[in-house]
């Protein structure tokens, strides 16, 4: 079976007629930090070994063209109309927010052939767009915090989506072997090496709920409104970044108040989480994470039935150390801890009782750390 590399350049040189460079960008696995990175908090994700890979060449029409060979659709757009074009709801809008970040003089040819799951909570938009970035910038540089900074705005402008950075940052500057302690503030990281006898699944419950990007802008608004109850006593505090538990008796909606809890909560667990894997201590690294999807399904109220069920399920199977909803929300993945010589029956085991509650058959990911993007050719 052809590699996905190889897969791309083969397709590519089929559809076009043109042997292209090729470009990778990895989805991520949140291992914890859920929803405070556009409350400028803490969050540790890791780039994992599926990916979005691009093929690129230069065309004379003055088109961008692209095809995606996982879908089996084209878009095309001339060049000189780019900064004109409005949001489709449509795949094609995640290239067209990038395209619109970066100066076309010429026309492009893009194959797009991707690994990650779409719909998972894995970001696999965010590998899109990273991998579209580096093929579209003519200088192909390196992948960099300005590569990262590019693609949040196309999802943030073009998109419309107001999502915080983490998914393009790690895409961009995942690192092998390792999670990222990413400081959405500062926008500095730090490697955090894992406990090299855990292993790290994604188990996706295949369901995606309706209300999920309607209730994420929900939940920045309300975050939002949690921030202004606290400034009316503490004109000092930016974001829940800067809130304590103290300060959540100034605010007086009670939905708001739970968001904040969660937010400020959950910037706690990451660094306590940090110092687990720094001590190895792993009944704190699965505390941690059920502590973490708790305050998701009752505080924050993101999750669903479905996760739900997968989290409480895992942690009874001997050999899991703990397990959380990862993403966004309302569907998608869970991430779970659990020792590698146990990982088939934990996972014949959690298959089994979901499709028997459910009717549905589970995916999983064994996910390892994983570098971020690159040119590959």
């Amino acid at each position: 079976m052809a590699s996905p590399a190889q897969l791309v350049i083969e397709a590519f040189e089929a559809r076009y007629r043109s042997t292209p460079d090729l470009f990778r960008a990895p989805g991520r696995v949140n291992l914890i930090g859920e929803h405070t990175d556009y409350n400028q908090g803490f969050v540790l994700p890791i780039a994992i070994d599926l990916a979005c890979y691009t093929g690129a060449a230069p065309n004379r029409n003055g088109l961008l063209r692209v095809y995606s060979e996982n879908l089996r659709e084209a878009r095309q757009w001339p060049i000189d109309q780019i900064s004109r074009l409005r949001p489709s709801v449509d795949w094609g809008d995640y290239i067209i927010g990038v395209a619109r970040q970066l100066p076309l003089h010429r026309g492009q040819d893009l194959l797009i052939y991707s690994t990650v799951p779409v719909g998972a909570g894995l970001s696999s938009s965010a590998a899109l767009e990273v991998s579209v970035a580096l093929a579209l910038d003519h200088t192909h540089g390196t992948p960099n915090l300005e590569m990262a900074k590019l693609c949040r705005r196309a999802e943030n402008e073009f998109v419309g989506l107001p999502s915080g950075i983490m998914d393009q940052y790690t895409a961009a500057l995942g690192r092998e072997n390792a999670a990222l302690l990413i400081d959405c503030r500062s926008l500095q990281s730090q490697p955090v090496e894992l406990p090299d006898d855990l292993a790290i699944v994604a188990v996706d419950s295949m369901v995606k709920h309706e209300l999920g990007q309607s209730a994420y802008r929900q939940r920045v608004a309300e975050c939002a409104a949690a921030v202004a109850e606290i400034r009316n006593h503490d004109p000092t505090i930016e974001t829940l970044r800067d809130a304590n538990l103290d300060q959540l008796d100034w605010i007086h909606d009670p939905v708001a108040l739970r968001r904040a809890r969660h937010i400020i909560t959950e910037n706690q667990r990451v660094l306590e989480f940090v110092e687990a894997c720094r001590t190895v201590d792993r009944t704190a690294l699965g505390k941690l994470l059920m502590e973490s999807h708790r305050s998701l399904q009752h505080d924050y109220e993101v999750s669903c039935a479905e996760l739900d069920f997968l989290v409480d399920t895992a942690v009874a199977i001997p050999g899991a150390l703990g397990a959380r909803m990862t993403g966004g929300g309302f569907g998608g993945c869970t991430v779970n801890l659990v020792e590698p010589g146990k990982l088939d029956r934990f996972e014949t085991t959690l298959s089994q009782a979901y499709q028997s509650h459910f009717k549905i058959e589970p995916r999983f990911y064994r996910v390892t750390p994983s570098r971020g993007a690159e040119r590959i050719s």
